[in-house]
């Protein structure tokens, strides 16, 4: 049946749009998820990271269910709700950051991540924007722009908007890595962009798609001493490690230091589509009235479900949980490369972890990669790629999996592993 589906796919929608299966979703529940045929399968894909919570979560349901059945639309812009008000109360007392803060909605990231540079911008007077290699910020042409990786992201599309610009990001993780990232920096301002005409420098705590790839901590608390210095707004993409990825309600609780504006989405509304902009009250003010807003930006049944996943985090114990699991699936990672050289780094923030492989020569595999997540998706468990280089696995399991499942899971893991492998050396 897939076939037949395959075929009217590749007949009616763009090869533009890649996708990563050829399972057609029928119905999940939790961590478990059914495709046409009745086969079972347990996803540690959650949407790229949007199920946190699971799929279908009891709280989340319900909520949606309960604002359908008030109405389902209004326009924020023009008939508010106070719902909105109150999930905008919520983060705003929850976003890192010492200060008053403000949040408007949108409904995708990169809307947040747009309408984060377009916020700079206005408080600011400037138009420059500083991003990080191995960046990943959306799709469109400003998050293009931004983001540090060409293929597949920016081939054939032509010019993207300017005053935007590129530093290392310490993959390394090291002392040396940091000091070259911020040295990299002030050859910024020494040779391309002066200082004063910079609005902002926008950064993932942890990179997503460029490889899970935490960021130092003294590289984070040297950009916020830098901002502060040249009147800089520090922009944090939480978009993929925020609502508890790392083990924390927000990445840069592990940082000693808050950013200006953070953007959010993906997890915040448990497979609902909202996005959000939190920032410095003064800064959030800068855009005059109509500045912002979509026609479906905070839509009513994307916020109730929003206020559904907090309270699940609050009242379910769940980045207890969730780190728990991450300490089982480190322990595991950590056997399985003694067993194999070619896993040639474990890296990530809490239950945001990813698993890097490396041929006989030392340079990145993607093909390993590759070839053990089709191994997995055919055992029944649903993975995904990631890294500059395609050579790493991440895993973006919900935070409330039963432990049963994350060890069956982490068993299907373990025999993928061991197959990919021994085909490598038989080859």
């Amino acid at each position: 049946m897939s076939v037949a589906w395959n075929e009217r796919k590749d007949a009616a929608c763009p090869r533009g749009v890649g996708i990563a299966t050829d399972v057609y979703a029928s119905h999940a529940q939790g961590t478990e998820l059914f495709d046409e045929n009745g086969k079972r399968y347990i996803d540690f894909a959650g949407g790229i990271g949007v199920l946190n919570v699971g799929h279908r979560h009891p709280r989340v349901e319900a909520a949606v269910v309960d604002q359908a059945r008030r109405f389902m639309h209004s326009c924020y812009q023009v008939l508010p709700y106070k719902e909105y008000i109150t999930l905008a109360e919520r983060l705003n007392a929850m976003v890192p950051g010492d200060f008053p803060k403000k949040t408007v909605f949108f409904t995708t990231g990169v809307e947040a991540v747009e309408n984060a540079i377009k916020i700079a911008r206005a408080a600011t007077g400037r138009p420059a924007v500083i991003s990080f290699n191995g960046a990943f910020h959306g799709r469109t042409m400003m998050g293009l722009a931004l983001t540090g990786k060409v293929a597949p992201y920016k081939i054939g599309f032509g010019s993207l908007p300017g005053d935007v610009y590129r530093a290392p990001f310490p993959t390394a993780g090291t002392d040396a890595a940091v000091a070259d990232t911020m040295a990299a920096i002030h050859d910024l301002f020494r040779y391309d962009v002066e200082a004063s005409r910079v609005a902002a420098i926008i950064i993932e705590p942890v990179q997503g798609e460029g490889g899970f790839y935490p960021a130092p901590v003294s590289l984070m608390r040297q950009l916020r001493a830098l901002c502060n210095a040249h009147g800089i707004l520090l922009i944090a993409d939480e978009i993929q490690c925020g609502v508890g990825r790392t083990g924390t309600m927000f990445a840069m609780e592990h940082f000693g230091v808050a950013a200006d504006i953070t953007t959010v989405a993906k997890s915040l509304a448990g497979g609902m589509p909202l996005s959000g902009v939190v920032g410095r009250a003064s800064v959030m003010d800068a855009p005059a009235p109509g500045g912002l807003g979509s026609t479906y930006a905070g839509a009513p049944l994307a916020i109730a479900a929003a206020h559904a996943v907090l309270d699940v985090f609050e009242k379910e114990a769940l980045l207890e949980h969730g780190n728990q699991l991450a300490r089982t699936l480190r322990q595991r990672l950590a056997r399985a490369q003694e067993r194999h050289p070619e896993i040639t780094d474990v890296r990530g923030l809490g239950p945001m972890i990813a698993m890097e492989f490396s041929d006989e020569q030392g340079k990145p595999s993607a093909a390993m990669a590759q070839a053990l997540r089709m191994e997995a998706l055919e055992a029944g468990l649903i993975l995904l790629t990631c890294g500059s280089y395609g050579n790493a696995i991440r895993f973006l399991f919900p935070l409330n999996t039963p432990v049963g499942i994350f060890n069956e899971a982490l068993d299907i893991l373990d025999t993928a592993l061991a197959n990919v492998l021994r085909r490598e050396h038989t080859a």
